[in-house]
């Protein structure tokens, strides 16, 4: 990725305004280069991710992420589809620091709620993420589970109810209604497909929103004159189609 200099990282601090950045991915560099920068307050991965990045050893890599950023809050996902195994392997991970956050999917492949192994780790004071959350009936069990004295994340993929054709503003606006319950739990602001979406999640009320690295680019035209980037679109396919020797 091509990495913002000190106008561009003003541009995009301004357009989150008290809206969170975690920085998603699986790049170290990338990860630590945020971290620096200090645009991204803090930063998730999931076994997807980590998979194409062609990572292998899920632990290695995580223990040096925490190394690398030690105080930012970092959330790793268990990768069991069994709730024992994904008891011991969130315990196994919240150890690895004291900015960890344990991601728990909502439910595992069979549908089989989650959410009693959310409710026990998150009474331990473990920190979670509860994550592939789409349905407000899902938002309402994860707010109930988790403990108001540990704190939570709960993660919506507002992008994939928005890739269904359902508008995911009012979900995520209903959502943060729902979350102010509970003290302790942030609503995240997941799966964005454009710049467009941090403002909305913004406005919604949301406490964090993950963003890849083409988003972030994106979020640097906030306020950008619309004549302006017309004309600055128009030269754009002029170069190109000159560059490209182009005759007719």
């Amino acid at each position: 990725m091509s990495y913002l200099n000190k106008i561009e990282t003003a541009k995009v601090m301004s357009a989150f305004g008290a809206l969170k950045l975690y920085a998603d991915g699986a790049s170290l560099a990338d990860f630590t280069r945020l971290y620096t920068s200090g645009i991204a307050s803090g930063f998730t991965t999931n076994p997807t991710l980590m998979h194409r990045a062609q990572i292998t050893d899920y632990e290695g890599f995580a223990r040096e992420l925490v190394a690398n950023i030690p105080d930012r809050p970092i959330s790793f996902e268990v990768f069991s589809d069994e709730f024992d195994e994904m008891r011991r392997q969130a315990r196994k991970i919240a150890a690895w620091g004291e900015g960890v956050y344990v991601k728990i999917p909502i439910t595992n492949t069979k549908g089989e709620s989650s959410l009693g192994l959310v409710r026990e780790l998150s009474a331990d004071g473990i920190k979670l993420n509860v994550t592939a959350i789409l349905t407000l009936g899902q938002v309402a069990g994860a707010v109930e589970a988790v403990d108001p004295n540990t704190p939570s994340i709960i993660s919506i993929f507002a992008g994939r109810i928005a890739d269904t054709g359902v508008d995911p503003v009012p979900v995520m606006r209903a959502a943060v209604a729902m979350a102010s319950l509970n003290p302790n739990a942030e609503v995240l602001w997941a799966s964005p497909r454009e710049a467009l979406n941090i403002h909305q999640a913004r406005d919604c009320g949301c406490h964090i929103i993950t963003a890849t690295p083409d988003i972030l680019a994106k979020a640097t035209m906030a306020g950008q004159d619309l004549d302006a980037l017309s004309l600055e679109t128009v030269a754009m396919f002029r170069r190109d189609a000159v560059q490209a020797g182009f005759s007719l």
